[in-house]
């Protein structure tokens, strides 16, 4: 008779750009959760909207997302909207090429790492923000958006190829291709060119820490310890050091001309206002427990 390592049922939604990115990793993460879990449900989904039915009908099962920064993102946002994000718990299988924000919030890296974290791990709640458009941030804010590294190749996808399948064939004819195809100009990811300095008005629990007459060169906010937000804000120097400044609060305002800024792994406005509250433990993750 089989022992399983826990009694969940769950829900293992598969992101198509992890099936494309690493299908092995996926091969081997499906089959752990198969083997420890006492019922898994494996779905497919393949596209965005099918990705969002698949999880409003999870039942009691619990979601494990098998994918990137953007399908977890994608996930907490569905649930946040549902009005269901408190009440759920999530697991992450981290699999793609953005994964800074998982591997942040302390999803291991690995595929079977990840998994065994799904089975054996512990809920951990995690503080959000959450905006007054109804936006979510898991990690950090940036104010401007920072853009991701530049490419100056074409991508594996690009170029038709699964990366991670350790063929030598394929290595060689990753070369090939890197050799033929002549150089273009870099690319940057959703992010725009970044600006220069802005004039904001930055308000932290409904004190004032900067206004529109110093302007600043960066910005950023992160979910802090005890239900709080972190701001830190970067002046410009105007001849003598600017001293970078930083409060902590529940409620961050900002204002001014408009501006765009990044939320982990996406950049919205432009706005010309928006307010973020911290959540304190709105996030419920499997991660792995203590030593």
């Amino acid at each position: 008779m089989a022992t399983f390592a826990t009694s969940d049922q769950l829900l293992v939604i598969i992101d198509p750009v992890a099936r494309r990115w690493d299908g092995e990793s996926v091969r081997i993460a499906k089959d752990v959760l198969s083997a420890g879990a006492a019922s898994t449900k494996v779905c497919l989904p393949e596209d965005q909207e099918e990705f969002a039915r698949v999880l409003a009908r999870r039942g009691s099962r619990r979601p494990v997302v098998v994918g990137d920064d953007r399908a977890l993102m994608r996930a907490v946002a569905l649930l946040h909207r549902q009005r269901a994000l408190a009440e759920t718990v999530l697991s992450m299988v981290p699999v793609g090429a953005g994964l800074g924000v998982s591997h942040a919030l302390g999803v291991p890296s690995g595929a079977v790492a990840a998994a065994r974290a799904v089975l054996d791990g512990a809920e951990r709640r995690l503080d959000v923000l959450v905006d007054d458009s109804d936006g979510v941030v898991l990690g950090a804010l940036r104010i401007p958006p920072v853009p991701l590294a530049a490419q100056s190749e074409p991508t594996v996808a690009e170029a038709g190829l699964a990366p991670g399948g350790g063929h030598p064939w394929l290595r060689t004819y990753q070369s090939l291709f890197r050799t033929l195809v002549p150089s273009r100009p870099s690319r940057l990811s959703a992010a725009p060119a970044t600006p220069g300095p802005a004039r904001l008005r930055i308000e932290v629990d409904g004190v004032t820490l900067v206004d529109l007459d110093q302007p600043v060169e960066a910005v950023s906010v992160t979910p802090g310890p005890s239900g709080t937000a972190v701001v830190r804000v970067r002046p410009l120097s105007l001849g003598a050091v600017a001293v970078p400044l930083e409060a902590r609060g529940r409620t961050v305002t900002v204002s001014g001309a408009d501006f765009r800024y990044r939320a982990d792994a996406a950049v919205a406005g432009p706005v010309r206002v928006r307010t973020w509250t911290v959540r304190e433990g709105a996030l419920g993750l499997m991660l792995p427990g203590p030593a």
